[in-house]
């Protein structure tokens, strides 16, 4: 199955944005893309955090999703929406609602358009160096559940994906769940900092991909954007044996790669470790 991961450098105009997104999925589609993955925040990448707020959508509907519905529909492609700002439902007896707050939604269509998943980014970042200080929990309401879906792959294999976002990364027990479920590949949407992407990125990638014996394709937020901060970028896709498939350091563009499902069960048959679990 060929994979694209969606390198970006989006700024404060939405619109901006979304003609940039369509142009490398266009790329990626003509490349023979079946699965593109946009990164986190492809749509904005405000001021402020409160522009999560005011640029937020209710589900099933606004201009961002019907964008990814009609761009998956147009070029064929099973498609994830890296992250937008979904809203939180506003009753009281729903758990999950945070007044004044929204979710970082990561949502999945068909080739047909249709939304067949969604997923609301559990671990919400929170970081401060004296320099840099970052809290998503003053404006995100964290997701609650795990979220797997399956693509019946042009390769003939039917393909269980677990999704996730970002700071997620560092939390393995997420990545041990979708494994136990009989995910094969993992998605990382993400913008991750200049500061924390240069130490832990590429290991925590190879990590994840390395313990559960599973693909990992994260698609990446890569350079200087509108208002200042500076993401990672490095975009990449890294077989179940922790190799680093295809890469993108910095700046716009696509990373492809075919995921082969001959090398993973390979992988797991020769280490059996997933069937070696104690805990």
């Amino acid at each position: 199955m060929k994979v694209a991961a969606i390198q970006m450098v989006s700024g404060m105009d939405v619109s901006a944005n979304l003609a940039q997104a369509k142009l490398l999925l266009q790329e990626a589609a003509q490349a023979g893309a079946e699965l593109a993955v946009l990164p986190e925040y492809f749509c904005l990448m405000g001021r402020q955090d409160a522009a999560k707020l005011t640029s937020q959508e209710s589900f099933g509907q606004g201009p961002i999703q019907q964008f990814l519905s009609d761009s998956a529909n147009e070029l064929g492609l099973w498609l994830v929406g890296g992250t937008l700002s979904v809203s939180a439902p506003s009753q009281a007896s729903d758990s999950a609602a945070e007044p004044g707050k929204v979710f970082n939604s990561s949502l999945v269509y068909s080739p047909a358009g249709e939304c067949v998943a969604r997923y609301d980014k559990m671990h919400l970042f929170r970081f401060d160096n004296g320099v840099e200080a970052y809290d998503e929990s003053l404006v995100l309401a964290p997701g609650r559940e795990p979220v797997t879906f399956d693509l019946a792959s042009r390769d003939g294999h039917t393909w269980r994906i677990g999704l996730s976002v970002c700071y997620d990364l560092r939390f393995a027990e997420l990545y041990r769940h979708y494994a136990r479920t009989g995910a094969h590949l993992m998605l990382v949407p993400s913008a991750f900092t200049y500061t924390t992407g240069q130490d832990h990125w590429e290991v925590l990638l190879r990590a994840r991909a390395i313990e559960n014996l599973s693909y990992v394709v994260a698609a990446a937020q890569g350079g200087l954007h509108d208002n200042q901060r500076r993401t990672w970028g490095h975009a990449m896709l890294v077989t179940p044996w922790g190799k680093v498939l295809a890469e993108r350091a910095t700046g716009p563009g696509v990373v492809m790669s075919e995921l082969s499902w001959d090398v993973m069960t390979q992988c797991r048959s020769r280490l059996p470790a997933l069937e070696h679990r104690l805990l």
